[in-house]
């Protein structure tokens, strides 16, 4: 479907020399809203004080780090021939959720063996608070016009994406062609997740098993929608996309892992931390 709109700005604020983009904006709002809601709960287990800030402190560059290299990695190509320092410039965009796990889980087994408390205890506070991050962060992608899916018919639009707010699919008209934004699709399917985490984790499950869930939530999400996105890191070589890859090995290894660990007795403590109740009948 053609159409005609201007693209927002992604800058924020200009002061001097400096430039802050909506981007950094966008992701740092999510990054302190989910600190909020962690230390939060972290308070409610009487947990040691600023705990989850100390750990945020060290996760938070790791898996920035992370997420970029991911990326470059897989975008080799765009950068090899370019300015060395658009290798850093993740102001323009071009980070992957999946390398930002991989450095934030790396960062929290490291705190938690220092500090000796529980990584999975740890794990379960933070996971409402990661794909709440997320959620928001999608956002970010928005006002830089990019994770969105392929172009719309014009059938399409109008049996759905004609009630969603005007400054939404204006932004979703790029080079003329109007596009799914898949951005709002996996914005609204991390709310959705968010919200499911938070009550079960009020129901008091085996430990681990909140991060483990958010891990298998937002793979399950991630598979289907990523398959609608047109800028979509690729296995080298080949057409199959990384992130339903990853996706389709993540909800595999954790269904395994979740159950080996209630098979072995691993998972012996609620989320809480309170021992799990052995019924021991008399033979």
């Amino acid at each position: 479907m053609s159409c005609s709109a201007p693209a927002l700005d992604p800058v924020f604020l200009d002061i001097g020399p400096l430039t802050i983009y909506w981007y950094g904006v966008i992701i740092a709002l999510g990054a302190f809203l989910g600190l909020y809601i962690a230390t939060k709960e972290s308070d409610r287990l009487d947990l040691q004080k600023d705990l989850m800030i100390d750990l945020v402190v060290f996760a938070i560059p790791v898996a920035i780090i992370f997420a970029r290299l991911y990326y470059v990695i897989f975008e080799w190509d765009r950068y090899v021939n370019g300015p060395w320092w658009q290798v850093f410039a993740i102001w323009e965009g071009g980070i992957a959720i999946h390398g930002a796990l991989i450095g934030a889980v790396l960062t929290a087994l490291i705190f938690a063996r220092v500090k000796k408390v529980s990584f999975w205890q740890l794990a379960d506070i933070a996971a409402p608070s990661l794909i709440l991050g997320q959620a928001i962060g999608r956002w970010g992608n928005f006002m830089n016009q990019e994770a969105y899916g392929g172009p719309i018919s014009e059938a399409t639009y109008n049996s759905f994406h004609t009630y969603l707010p005007d400054f939404i699919m204006n932004q979703m008209c790029i080079d003329g062609v109007m596009h799914h934004p898949t951005f709002l699709y996996e914005s609204v399917w991390n709310i959705l997740v968010f919200i499911l985490l938070l009550i079960l984790r009020r129901r008091n499950p085996l430990r681990g098993e909140v991060f483990l869930s958010y891990l298998m939530a937002y793979s399950a999400g991630r598979f289907f929608i990523e398959g609608m996105r047109t800028d979509s890191l690729y296995v080298w070589g080949t057409d199959l996309r990384m992130a339903q890859l990853i996706s389709v090995v993540i909800i595999l290894a954790v269904a395994a892992l979740i159950w080996y660990r209630r098979k072995k007795g691993i998972a012996d403590k609620h989320y809480d931390g309170k021992k799990v109740k052995k019924n021991n009948k008399k033979k």
